[in-house]
C-alpha cells in the first residue's frame, strides 16, 4: 500500500515523499455485526461497510440529528441504516452556541416564504453536552439496540494525549465505528480543529497516525469540500489507516443579506459569520466531490478494501442512487431529517427500491460505481462526438461550429445541444 509523508519544507504544505507501508501492518479493525437476511422477490438494500452489515445504506449524518439519546433512539426506531451521533470533543464547556442558528435560501422572486427551501446555513458548533452524558447514552442505545450500527463522531485539539483520551472513551461504550470531523468549516479552527487539519494535509497526516495507532474499531475520514483537490485529504486519510472517507461536510457560506436592516443572516444580535451550506442545492457540488474521490479510489486503492460515505442535499431516493452510482457504499442524511423528520427514511428506501427494479439491480452492490465509466476529460468528448458524427454520416445532431447559429432558431438551435 502505497502512502504519503507531507512536510512543511520550504513553506509547501502540499510536499510528497512516498513510501511504502504494507496494510497487514495496521491494527485489525474490522467489525462483526450481522443482520440475519429474508429471501424476498424485493430488492435488497442491505449493505455490508468495513465488516459492519446495515439494513439499508441510509446514515444519519452526524448533527443535530444525533444530538441526543431520545432522537438517536428514535433514528433507530424508524428504521436507518446507521446513526452517527453529533461531534463530541473532551471539553464540552469551550462550545458555546447561538440562536438563531440556522437561515434558509428558497427558491422564486426574492426568495418568497412561499418558495421551496433549497439551501440551508448553519453557525452551529459541535455538540454543547459533557462528553460524559454523551458516552452515557452511547452505551445505553448500544444495550437496546445491540445489532444496530451506531458510529461516534469525533473532533479534538492538536494533542495527541487529547485524541488517544477521546478515542478509548468513546470505545468503552461500544460504539461500531469511529468519524473524525476533519471538516466542520466554522468554530475554534484557531484550535486546529475541523477544517484547519483537514485542509492541511501534513496536519491531517500526523492526527490520522495518532487515530489509527489508537483506534480499534473502523475509522472514517470527513472531508472538508473548502478545498481545491479534495482528492489530496481523501488519498491521505486512506493512507494512513483509515477504512473509509465520507464527503462532503458544508460548504462555508454567507446566506445572505437582509436588504431591509442590511445586515447578514442568520442574525444574531445584529450580527453574523460565515457558516456551513448544505440542502438541495449543495447536492450537484457533493456528486462531483464524490466522483473525484471515488475515481482516486479505484485507481490508486482497493475499492472493495474502503468504504466511500455520500453526503450532500439528500431528500429522495434518486438523490441516494446517484450517490451510489458514483461509487458511494452508504448515503448520509442530516438537513433532510431536519427539514422532513425521521420517517424520511421509509421514502428513501421505497424510492431506492422503486429505482432498482426500473433496473432490474437486486443489491446495492449491482449498480454501485457504475456511472464512474461515464466520466472523461474534455478532449475525449471532442474525439468521441467527431467520431459518432463520421458514423452517423448522414444525420448531424446539434451545431458543429459557431457559425451555424441563427437569429431566427436560435432557441431550437439551444435545445437540439441540451442533453437531459
Amino acid at each position: 500500500m502505497a502512502s504519503l509523508k507531507f512536510s512543511h519544507s520550504n513553506g509547501n504544505p502540499f510536499a510528497v515523499t512516498r513510501h511504502v507501508t504494507p496494510r497487514s501492518t495496521w491494527p485489525t479493525r474490522i467489525g462483526f455485526k450481522i443482520f440475519a437476511s429474508d429471501n424476498h422477490s424485493e430488492p435488497d438494500l442491505s449493505v455490508c461497510v468495513n465488516g459492519l452489515q446495515m439494513p439499508n445504506p441510509f446514515v444519519i449524518g452526524s448533527g443535530p440529528p444525533g444530538t441526543n439519546y431520545t432522537v438517536m433512539k428514535r433514528a433507530f426506531d424508524e428504521g436507518w441504516g446507521a446513526v452517527i451521533a453529533k461531534t463530541v470533543s473532551l471539553d464540552a464547556a469551550k462550545v458555546i452556541n447561538v440562536t438563531p442558528r440556522y437561515a434558509r435560501l428558497r427558491a422564486g422572486a426574492n426568495g418568497s416564504a412561499k418558495g421551496q427551501i433549497i439551501g440551508w446555513e448553519n453557525i452551529e458548533l459541535i455538540s454543547d453536552r459533557p462528553l460524559e452524558t454523551m458516552l452515557k447514552e452511547f452505551k445505553q442505545l448500544k444495550k437496546e439496540y445491540p445489532d444496530r450500527i451506531l458510529i461516534a463522531s469525533i473532533m479534538e485539539e492538536y494533542n495527541k494525549a487529547g485524541w488517544e483520551e477521546l478515542i478509548d472513551r468513546v470505545e468503552q461504550t461500544g460504539i461500531d465505528a469511529i468519524e473524525v470531523n476533519f471538516s466542520c468549516p466554522h468554530g475554534m479552527p484557531e484550535r486546529k480543529m475541523g477544517a484547519a487539519v483537514g485542509q492541511d494535509c501534513a496536519l491531517l497526516e500526523e492526527v490520522c497516525g495518532w487515530i489509527n495507532a489508537k483506534a480499534t474499531v473502523p475509522v472514517w475520514a470527513k472531508m472538508t469540500p473548502n478545498i481545491t483537490d479534495i482528492t489530496m485529504p481523501a488519498r491521505v486519510a486512506l493512507s494512513s489507516g483509515c477504512e473509509g472517507v465520507a464527503a462532503i461536510n458544508t460548504i462555508m457560506s454567507v446566506m445572505g443579506i437582509s436588504l431591509d436592516t442590511l445586515r447578514p443572516e442568520p442574525c444574531v444580535e445584529g450580527y453574523s459569520t460565515p457558516g456551513g451550506y448544505s440542502c438541495k442545492a449543495v447536492h450537484p457540488i457533493a456528486l462531483a466531490k464524490v466522483m473525484s474521490i471515488a475515481k482516486m479510489m479505484k485507481s490508486e486503492f482497493n475499492d472493495k478494501d474502503y468504504s466511500l460515505s455520500g453526503i450532500g442535499g439528500v431528500e429522495t431516493g434518486g438523490d441516494a442512487a446517484e450517490f451510489i452510482l458514483l461509487g458511494a457504499n452508504t448515503v448520509q442524511v442530516c438537513t433532510g431529517v431536519m427539514m422532513h423528520g425521521y420517517g424520511l427514511v421509509k421514502k428513501l428506501c421505497e424510492e431506492l427500491k422503486d429505482f432498482m427494479k426500473k433496473h432490474n439491480f437486486k443489491s446495492i452492490e449491482d449498480f454501485r460505481g457504475v456511472s464512474l465509466q461515464y466520466f472523461t476529460t474534455h478532449t475525449d468528448l471532442v474525439r468521441r462526438q467527431q467520431e459518432a458524427i463520421r458514423e452517423r454520416k448522414a444525420i448531424k445532431k446539434g451545431l458543429q461550429s459557431d457559425k451555424e447559429w441563427t437569429g431566427d432558431g436560435f432557441v431550437k438551435e439551444t435545445e437540439s445541444m441540451v442533453s437531459n
